[in-house]
């Protein structure tokens, strides 16, 4: 997709093109012409898998993983910093796009130095959010660094960036002057607030946790709002923009040109806390018989309560302390005390009886004795590891889970073998641990590479995607535009 202009081709005539070719190989010319993909299908007409094979490509012939990556063609113009935007750009690397990470000269995603734990070396806030990706550094306020990210802008088809509101229109790059020089270009924002009085706010991960409803929804009942160690604030909304993205550039393939896509913060937050508002909706309608709280006889207030370690999905659940407990900090699991399973569930803890007395026999009567019925189970899997109580109760389809550490994750061999955890060597840091693509697809393989030097990748882009030659490079450099400016020299000791 991302090919030097003049070589582009409008999608319709490309497609009429593969059609002609179609027809003159099968000889069917009596046959008449495909709807485009675009059209949507009628009742009585076409089927849904006839329309969407209008104008294109024969299915290939190549190995499954051979035929390249799903986003191949594809050129990212990544202004994007942190966490929220680099989750998104990576994703999109990781399925093949190509991804040139824009940074100041000398200075680079601030990440790179912050947390550092190896002197000298990017940090790990930085390697694990920016693999996958070519750096190029640009002096956005000199003359001829605008003059290249304009070239830049007319070479790529995504435009990603999560500065603070109003940052990219003060550097010149308004969506006018953007869509002017290349109408193709999906131009994708994070920002904390969608529009509305808290749009020129700044927003981080815990922020807005707090603003999306997980916060007031997370914790105890007894205790304060928590944020989750999940950020589901930066990560969760930089996935929610990459979904964002494919979906318009599938949309351009029909209208040939780009569009904005945003996701806000909190819009992303309330997006994946939305069983929250569905209580809250139902909580006008009575108690919520599932949270524990329920059986215990606490009134409920006006909005959802915390509601400690419930499950959300309607069937009982509690994390229980498991053996070793006393030292390990981990060694707990979740219990789930499924009603189709419920008797199985008592014939493991010894009470066979529960199956029978009217007390515990069905869901209802089970719910005010919630506290006695898991500690209970918990006398049970207190006499054994959580991954005993985790092979055992899977032959009889008890859905638990063990509490896994980061370090227990770090070291799961099935995450190794899948991809999901990937070694990854680094020139100046040696070798790390990222996370690979969670994505999986059969004809789409990734492969995780480390993340760019400052600037690794600038002469190469500037020869190579938009065409200087090695003089203009050359100029380039001395002018300044992305070279960190010379240091003063300091003045000699009289």
């Amino acid at each position: 997709m991302a090919t030097k202009k003049a070589k582009r081709k409008p999608a319709k005539a490309a497609a009429k093109k593969s059609a002609k070719k179609s027809v003159k190989k099968t000889k069917a010319k009596s046959k008449p012409k495909s709807k485009p993909v675009s059209a949507a299908p009628r009742s009585g007409g076409k089927s849904v898998a006839g329309a969407a094979t209008a104008g294109l490509p024969r299915p290939s012939t190549k190995p499954w993983g051979k035929a390249g990556r799903a986003l191949d063609g594809v050129r990212i113009l990544d202004f994007t910093h942190v966490q929220s935007g680099p989750t998104c750009t990576q994703l999109l690397a990781y399925m093949g796009a190509d991804c040139i990470k824009v940074e100041r000269p000398g200075v680079g995603d601030i990440t790179r130095g912050q947390l550092r734990d190896v002197k000298g070396a990017d940090s790990l806030y930085f390697t694990m959010l920016n693999g996958n990706k070519r750096s190029i550094t640009i002096d956005s306020k000199h003359p001829k660094g605008r003059e290249i990210l304009d070239r830049l802008i007319k070479h790529c088809d995504v435009l990603v960036e999560n500065f603070a509101p109003g940052a990219l229109d003060r550097m010149g790059l308004t969506w006018e002057h953007i869509n002017k020089l290349n109408p193709r270009m999906i131009v994708a924002s994070v920002k904390g607030f969608g529009p509305g009085s808290y749009e020129d706010c700044k927003v981080y991960e815990n922020v807005a946790q707090c603003a999306g409803g997980a916060a007031s929804t997370t914790g105890f009942r007894e205790g304060p709002p928590l944020v989750t160690g999940a950020q589901i604030g930066d990560s969760g909304t930089g996935l929610h923009l990459a979904l964002g993205i494919v979906t318009a550039l599938y949309q351009r393939m029909r209208t040939g040109r780009g569009q904005r896509v945003l996701c806000a913060m909190q819009d992303g937050v309330l997006n994946l806390t939305r069983v929250k508002l569905r209580d809250q909706q139902r909580l006008a309608h009575g108690p919520l018989a599932e949270f524990s709280q329920y059986g215990e006889g606490v009134p409920f207030g006006k909005a959802v309560p915390r509601a400690g370690n419930d499950s959300g999905g309607g069937q009982p659940g509690w994390i229980l302390k498991c053996k070793g407990w006393e030292t390990d900090p981990d060694a707990y699991i979740y219990f789930i005390t499924q009603a189709p399973v419920w008797g199985a569930i008592c014939d493991l803890i010894g009470k066979p009886e529960w199956k029978t007395e009217p007390d515990y026999a069905t869901p209802p009567a089970r719910l005010p004795r919630l506290k006695h019925i898991f500690a209970t189970i918990e006398a049970w899997t207190m006499t054994i590891s959580k991954f005993e109580v985790m092979k055992i109760c899977n032959e009889h389809d008890i859905p638990v889970g063990p509490i896994l550490s980061m370090k227990e994750i770090a070291e799961e061999q099935s995450l190794r073998d899948t991809g999901t955890v990937v070694e990854v060597d680094h020139p100046t840091r040696g070798k790390y641990l990222t996370v690979g693509n969670p994505v999986k697809m059969s004809d789409s393989i990734t492969e995780v590479k480390r993340s760019p030097l400052l600037g690794e990748h600038t002469e190469e882009i500037l020869g190579k995607v938009l065409g200087y030659s090695a003089k203009e490079i050359a100029e380039i450099k001395a002018s300044g535009a992305i070279t960190p400016p010379e240091k003063p020299a300091k003045a000699e000791a009289a």
